[in-house]
């Protein structure tokens, strides 16, 4: 199969269509008929594509009680790593079983791979493309493996410095894989918007020479609204089915009524932010006659004078447009002119173009 031929990220891109992942991430709750549900309401809601991880507690961590591998803080405050991941984790078993299910669904199907054998298992299903975790960023080799398979690059930088991100696509490029989406990401869960800094997308964009796109941690729709605004070509959000149905991601996962709203915000928004166009829509162009002009607010005689008194700028547009007030007065028309005639150039003696 051609390369890319059924990933559709880069052919809405292209098209100036926001593309928008569905991050299902520990919202199954640990039941398949969840994950299932998860992709079918996502399609409907207008997602793009699902995505999922892949990973094992063994594969990102340690079983081990010591203080180093407990979280402080946040959301996750007091699990053990080794206890969150198991809870959060997408079995490997579920995967191709889910990638099915977006198939049928039409969208995109996507996993984050945290290890080399997480890429090898996921090249076996056929996945089309790979996404790297924020917190992965720094795994040089695991980048440079997953993009040494040629398939598109979804990279999250939150937490990332400007060196760390330039390694990161330094990595891809090594490979000769230039096919990279950067996504300015905020490791908050869920993310303050004073914190978010998504000024960074246009500046990203120029800096690495790549496209930018948003993995937002943020709750409701306005930072994807304003990532967009600001030249985000891909959304990344948490979905839920609930946030009653609790998992280590619910607190800060969207359900699908308010991710169904976040798809038509943030395209409505791309098409609100396009520009530089100054022309004229043919809604404008019909608006055009309710401006101002000039026109006769008194009867003027033939080879009488015109004046501020008998000349004025008032709308509608039929006259001639106000800037030529000043070259008028003192210049004389040429034939009877009626209150509420607009003055046009034919009616006056000496107005130069």
């Amino acid at each position: 199969m051609e390369f890319g031929k059924m990933f559709h990220m880069f052919e809405k891109i292209n098209q100036g269509s926001p593309y928008l992942i569905a991050e299902m991430s520990a919202n199954h709750a640990g039941k398949l008929d969840n994950a299932l549900e998860i992709v079918r309401q996502s399609a409907k809601a207008g997602a793009d594509c699902v995505k999922i991880q892949i990973y094992t507690a063994d594969t990102l961590t340690i079983d081990c009680d010591s203080e180093y591998f407990r979280v402080k803080g946040g959301l996750w405050d007091g699990y053990r790593l080794y206890d969150l991941y198991q809870d959060a984790g997408t079995p490997w078993e579920w995967q191709a079983r889910i990638k099915e299910e977006c198939e049928a669904c039409g969208v995109d199907f996507l996993s984050t791979p945290f290890d080399a054998a997480a890429v090898d298992f996921l090249e076996q299903i056929g996945c089309e493309a790979y996404k790297i975790a924020s917190f992965e960023l720094v795994d040089l080799p695991l980048i440079e493996y997953a993009a040494s398979k040629g398939k598109p690059m979804i990279i999250s930088c939150g937490m990332g410095s400007l060196e760390e991100i330039q390694d990161a696509v330094d990595a891809c490029r090594r490979v000769g894989n230039h096919q990279i989406v950067l996504l300015k990401c905020c490791s908050e869960y869920p993310a303050s918007w004073a914190d978010m800094h998504l000024g960074n997308i246009p500046d990203m964009k120029q800096r690495f020479g790549v496209s930018v796109g948003l993995s937002d941690h943020s709750m409701g729709s306005l930072g994807a609204v304003v990532g967009v605004a600001l030249g985000a070509c891909v959304v990344e959000k948490h979905v839920c089915l609930s946030r009653k149905i609790k998992n280590p991601d619910s607190e800060f996962s969207m359900e699908m009524d308010e991710f169904a709203r976040m798809a038509q915000d943030v395209r409505n928004a791309k098409l609100i932010a396009r520009g530089p166009d100054y022309t004229l829509s043919e809604r404008e162009k019909s608006s055009l006659i309710f401006r101002r002009s000039l026109f006769a607010v008194k009867d003027i005689g033939a080879g009488e004078e015109f004046t501020p008194e008998n000349v004025r700028s008032i709308r509608p547009g039929y006259g001639l447009v106000p800037k030529y007030m000043q070259i008028l007065l003192g210049k004389k028309s040429r034939r009877e002119i009626h209150r509420g005639e607009p003055i046009t150039r034919e009616m006056t003696e000496g107005l130069e173009e």
